[in-house]
């Protein structure tokens, strides 16, 4: 009885949580996603649309939604919104002449209303290239200290290595049930 019983509420207890990755083009959005399915490096082209994996940590089922970043599909994050309860968004920690468009993509989602209760990742990715920005200066940058309305948490990382991804993983898996 007892077995049945857990096997009962797991069921009920393993709701998924949506997330959605964004990010530039070329930030290492894909490459993160799969680091999280397969703990391996990936040879990935561009994202055309969407890519959608169930990543399952301690028992926590998140839905992952890599979502293109070229400029051509960013108009089009919006219709990914509905239920999301994780941004995470992926910063190329050496790109210091786009991070202004990230600044304004990211100000953007956070005004629309689907998005009003998410929490914010923030991945400071390519932590391993020289001359790469600190996650601390592009925490300024992007002025996140202003964000009052979104937990947020920003994490460096290396999407090739894996590094830092877990702590990310595991500051969303602390926010479930927290509003």
């Amino acid at each position: 009885m007892g077995l049945l019983f857990a096997k009962l509420w797991s069921l009920f207890c393993n709701q998924e949580h949506k997330v959605i990755i964004v990010g530039l083009d070329n930030a290492g959005k894909t490459t993160i996603l799969y680091q999280f399915l397969m703990n391996e490096v990936v040879h990935t082209s561009p994202t055309i649309g969407s890519n959608v994996e169930e990543i399952v940590v301690k028992n926590t089922h998140f839905l992952m939604w890599d979502i293109g970043g070229q400029e051509s599909l960013r108009s089009s994050w919006n219709t990914y919104y509905s239920n999301t309860e994780f941004i995470i968004l992926v910063v190329d920690s050496i790109d210091r002449e786009r991070l202004a468009i990230t600044r304004e993509e990211l100000y953007r989602m956070l005004a629309h209303e689907d998005l009003r209760k998410a929490a914010v990742l923030i991945f400071a990715n390519k932590q391993d290239m020289k001359g790469c920005m600190t996650a601390a200066e592009i925490s300024k940058y992007l002025t996140l200290s202003s964000i009052k309305d979104h937990p947020w948490h920003i994490q460096s990382c290396c999407a090739l290595t894996g590094e830092g991804l877990c702590q990310g993983l595991e500051w969303m898996t602390s926010r479930i049930g927290v509003s």
